[in-house]
């Protein structure tokens, strides 16, 4: 093909006339390119300059910078404050008005000027293959920009830019006028003038009322601080944000606060009303804006029972069910309680929890729960499990301050791969109710039986759920005679995949099974601890589809004279006319530009 394309220059050659080839072309403009230091900037980075060969008559030029009369103009110069020299004897770093740099070309040394330290500058920028030649009288020059495109710009000698704002004299007849035309709303008037709102935004704290002090505050749901996480009472609940948190409180002298601190005595949590919406904080006395919160648990006031504190709360859970704008329209409260013994630094762990429903909502939609995708999983959301007709979510061991297995499980996320730990105190008694023990331990209670193939399966629907895989090792299985194996560590492996549409897809468990690994103890061996351990790993078996193929590729045909003219040409030979030779150069422009697209 190169062969080919060189001997066509050769015919271009014999075909222009002698006389046409002894003309002499015309000389390129000469061109004088910009100083470096000239082009628009901006803090933090410089527009990049594009070199471009001085001929103006083929493409585009790098515009002058020089100004009728061959004057130097000075776009920079110096100013008269300089508001960046903020350290006296001293050069500021990219200050360049700053004269103890003592530098003569500041942009040579500094990547960028501050804003301030040179006098602002106005250019106007278009792309530069609209430009052919540039006649501006103003400074100009081609620039890069951050996606890769030309830019010609032209420095205009915006004088307005640099105009001086004269300070204006305030005294005590215009001060109050020049306030009230230029200023905002005050801090102290905010509180005075703002009234209360007609009903309740998400997120918005829920205002609750103390008939007994009339005292209106907030509804609280304490939440853990700092690396031990001490309880932070203030911490107030969010309107239709349902969340659980967890904290942490110590006691000194357990004996003391036992019957007197009211974190620890369930009446404290329900001796309130709570407003419908906030506007009825103007009208206390209308109990239609009041909403009691009902004890749905028996719950006792702590008791101190010789060396035990009894009846302590260990868990609140709020049920609170909200109509739209027409506010809270019901509050339950229920709780969990527990036994402290009292000794020096003694500890509690409380739970909070705060669940939002839509009013008069069923209460088989409110018993199944949240989904955890509509129908794909969501990554983070729960990991939904079926246990019987019973469906919740599955858990791993959970590990209290000491390191002991607690009672309280971590959820599993879906797409979150964790691992998990605790310490079991082994016990003298049988060891099938051991080894039974330890895998309700290690997979929770309920077990788990089936898991969610999409995140809104349905318990009534069993082909939208899938079994789990799982293998029980037994005594005989590990030939020993006398010891226990006792599983102590589970792993669920999680397959899943992305299925549907590929702008949308949904992800779906394709199936899961539990791995135990086993340990042999002596019978013989007295109380010890093991420490369990639970890990949850997702497989992603997504199967792309094939990329679509690309474009046909064109097929150039020429037609069967296409050769024609240049046969016209030969037969001419030189004495053909002066004008005969433009309609040629066309021709063999345009075969060239045909093979430079065909080898491509």
């Amino acid at each position: 093909m190169f062969s080919l394309q060189l001997s066509l220059l050769q015919v271009f050659f014999l075909m222009v006339p002698e006389r046409v080839l002894s003309q002499p072309s015309p000389s390129p403009s000469r061109a004088v390119p910009t100083h470096s230091d000239l082009g628009p900037r901006t803090q933090g980075g410089t527009l990049q300059s594009s070199e471009v060969p001085g001929i103006s008559t083929v493409g585009p030029t790098v515009a002058t910078s020089s100004t009728p009369g061959n004057k130097t103009v000075d776009l920079f110069p110096v100013l008269p404050i300089c508001v960046c020299d903020l350290t006296p004897g001293a050069c500021d770093i990219n200050c360049c008005c700053d004269s103890d740099c003592c530098l003569l070309h500041p942009r040579t040394v500094f990547s960028f000027c501050l804003p301030g330290s040179v006098r602002s500058s106005s250019w106007v920028c278009v792309d530069n293959s609209l430009i052919f030649r540039s006649n501006s009288p103003f400074p100009s020059r081609v620039f890069m920009d951050s996606n890769g495109i030309k830019q010609f710009c032209v420095h205009v000698n915006n004088s307005r830019l640099n105009y001086l704002q004269k300070l204006q004299k305030v005294n005590a007849t215009n001060f109050q006028a020049l306030a009230t035309e230029f200023g905002g709303e005050s801090f102290t008037s905010t509180s005075q003038t703002q009234s209360p709102s007609a009903f309740y935004r998400a997120g918005d704290p829920i205002l609750t009322y103390f008939p007994k002090w009339s005292v209106i505050s907030l509804l609280r749901q304490p939440a853990g601080v700092g690396a031990g996480g001490l309880c932070a009472k203030s911490n107030p609940a969010g309107f239709l944000e349902s969340k659980s948190t967890t904290c942490a409180r110590f006691f000194k002298n357990l004996a003391d606060s036992c019957t007197s601190d009211p974190a620890l005595n369930a009446a404290s949590y329900y001796n309130f009303t709570v407003l419908k919406v906030p506007r009825g904080m103007s009208d206390l006395q209308n109990m239609e804006f009041q909403v009691p919160v009902t004890a749905v648990s028996q719950a006792d006031s702590p008791v101190l029972a010789g060396n035990t504190c009894q009846n302590v709360v260990s868990q609140v859970i709020y049920e609170i069910e909200t109509n739209g704008t027409f506010g809270i329209q019901k509050v339950s409260v229920s709780f969990g309680q527990t036994n402290l013994t009292v000794e020096p630094g003694t500890s509690l762990q409380q739970d909070f929890i705060i669940h939002f429903r839509a009013f008069q909502q069923s209460t088989a939609a409110s018993l199944s729960g949240y989904r955890s995708g509509n129908p794909g999983y969501i990554v983070g959301k729960p990991l939904l499990v079926l246990t019987g007709d019973i469906r919740h979510s599955m858990t791993l061991v959970q590990s209290q301050g000491d390191g002991t297995c607690s009672i309280k499980r971590h959820k599993v996320q879906f797409g979150v791969n964790a691992v998990s730990g605790c310490k079991l105190r082994l016990k003298r008694v049988d060891c099938s109710h051991l080894q039974q023990e330890i895998y309700q331990i290690l997979h929770g209670s309920p077990r788990p039986e089936h898991i969610a193939i999409f995140g809104n399966a349905d318990p009534a629907q069993k082909g939208e759920w899938t079994g789990i895989l799982s293998r029980n090792y037994s005594v005989s299985d590990m030939h020993c005679t006398s010891c226990c194996v006792i599983p102590v560590s589970l792993e669920i492996q999680i397959l899943w995949a992305y299925i549907g549409l590929q702008s949308n897809p949904q992800a779906h468990v394709s199936g899961a099974r539990f791995l135990y690994q086993f340990q042999s103890i002596q019978d013989s061996q007295p109380e010890t601890e093991v420490p369990l351990t639970t890990v949850v790993t997702f497989v992603d078996i997504t199967q792309k589809p094939e990329p679509p193929r690309g474009q046909p590729r064109m097929d150039w045909k020429y037609p069967f004279d296409f050769f024609f003219p240049f046969k016209m040409a030969f037969s001419r030979g030189a004495g053909s006319p002066k004008g005969s030779i433009f309609p040629t150069i066309i021709l063999c422009l345009l075969l060239l530009g045909v093979l430079n697209l065909e080898t491509k």
